[in-house]
């Protein structure tokens, strides 16, 4: 009986360039199957820009945005949310949520009132804010509509000028804020 012996065959090695090039795409191909996931549909970033949401937030605020949440509960009053500018959407904005689904809001000397459907009604305490406006509006929302304002009311372009907000127009809500480091949190401008 003959013992046959393995035999290696040595094969070419590939260049040293080969290996680079392979890596770096087998790596930009799991780094965009793990990411872009996750950006398009879970979290998202987003640079706070302008002094409507002043003092809660400022100008170059970095804050990661959850956008799942509300795919598994509605927006709740007092969360500051993200959404698509109706009259533009294209643009997003940064507000606080003040009206629900249902509700007539009434607004005198700035203090506000919610009634609900059941005719229940409570006045907000929004100890978030550094002056009340001036303003008086009454609106009754429809079932798919909630009312924003900012917490800068003198300087906020929001429900009070173009009405009420949309649900589907809702991106999602502040859940971190990364920037500045001194201000940084989970669930950055909640109310209590």
């Amino acid at each position: 009986m003959t013992e046959e012996k393995e035999k290696i065959v040595p094969t070419e090695k590939p260049e040293s360039g080969d290996f680079f090039w392979r890596d770096i795409i087998r790596f930009t191909l799991i780094a965009v199957l793990i990411v872009l996931p996750i950006r398009m549909f879970i979290i998202q970033p987003f640079i706070v820009s302008g002094a409507s949401m002043h003092p809660t937030f400022e100008t170059g605020d970095y804050l990661i945005i959850d956008e799942i949440g509300y795919r598994l509960n509605e927006p709740e009053r007092g969360e500051v949310i993200i959404f698509k500018y109706p009259n533009d959407p294209s643009k997003f904005f940064i507000k606080r949520i003040i009206g629900l689904p249902g509700e007539t809001l009434q607004s005198v000397n700035g203090v506000v009132v919610a009634k609900d459907t059941a005719g229940n009604e409570h006045t907000l305490n929004e100890s978030y804010l550094r002056e009340l406006p001036k303003d008086t509006f009454s609106i009754t929302l429809t079932n798919d509509e909630y009312f924003v304002m900012g917490d800068n009311r003198t300087a906020s372009l929001d429900s009070r000028i173009w009405g009420a907000l949309p649900r589907d127009l809702i991106i999602g809500r502040a859940w971190l804020r990364l920037f500045p480091i001194s201000e940084t949190g989970i669930w950055p401008g909640r109310t209590q």
